[in-house]
């Protein structure tokens, strides 16, 4: 199977609970989508463990948080959501885990990942440091034939990722002007409404407050920064 014109982005942005990509980069999202490229997400845990309600349970909250990470990413144009439904706080670094999301890059036809930097310092959550290092793992097998070779059938052949976006750096060196999209991005994260806990406006006001800090030194009102990785 052919990969698509390097013009033409096929994103898989890789997060460890639904939302992480919505409130991270939603706005980097909405505009890649505006601007005509593709995006999917997969989910390595559906979040069945993030709920202070004490009489919830995992397995309802996972058909909740998938649902609203579904609805979050219609609100943005995403074309696919995938879930690996790892238990939540659980995912490792190792090579099952790996060929799974090698698995899922090569079906998608990938050539640009969004993920967490797994090197930000002192990150608290494992989930959000597996998950990162796992996706740069994967990236690299993806490409090559005689990694995971069981894979290469039906259809799913090789993909070569030339871009990396890491979200969540501690020294990022792009940002994405989400200007236009700033409101979208708020707009979709509302939908993760079994995580909000405060008043939708001033949860708003803090996330145009954010973009903004980031955006003003670079002449953008709204912003996204990113460790932009290039891959040959």
């Amino acid at each position: 199977m052919e990969q698509p014109p390097p013009e033409r982005m096929i994103a898989l942005a890789i997060q460890a609970h639904p939302d992480d990509v919505d409130l991270s980069c939603g706005g980097t999202v909405a505009k890649l989508v505006r601007d005509g490229h593709e995006v999917h997400y997969l989910s390595a845990t559906s979040g069945n463990k993030g709920s202070h309600d004490r009489a919830m349970t995992a397995e309802r909250l996972t058909e909740i948080r998938e649902r609203e990470q579904e609805e979050a990413a219609r609100r943005l144009g995403v074309t696919s959501c995938r879930f690996l439904r790892h238990t939540d706080g659980a995912p490792e670094v190792n090579l099952s885990f790996r060929g799974e999301v090698c698995r899922v890059i090569r079906e998608v036809r990938a050539n640009a990942i969004l993920s967490f930097d797994p090197w930000r310092p002192y990150q608290m959550h494992p989930d959000h440091r597996a998950i990162g290092i796992t996706a740069l793992d994967a990236v690299i097998a993806a490409r090559d034939h005689m990694f995971f070779p069981e894979q290469l059938r039906d259809g799913i052949d090789i993909s070569r990722v030339h871009e990396v976006y890491l979200f969540g750096a501690a020294e990022p060196d792009f940002w994405v002007d989400i200007t236009e999209t700033i409101e979208q991005k708020i707009f979709a994260a509302t939908a993760h409404a079994s995580q909000i806990r405060d008043d939708l406006e001033r949860r708003a006001k803090r996330q145009r407050a954010r973009a903004r800090e980031i955006g003003q030194p670079h002449g953008m009102e709204y912003a996204e920064a990113f460790k932009k990785l290039h891959l040959n």
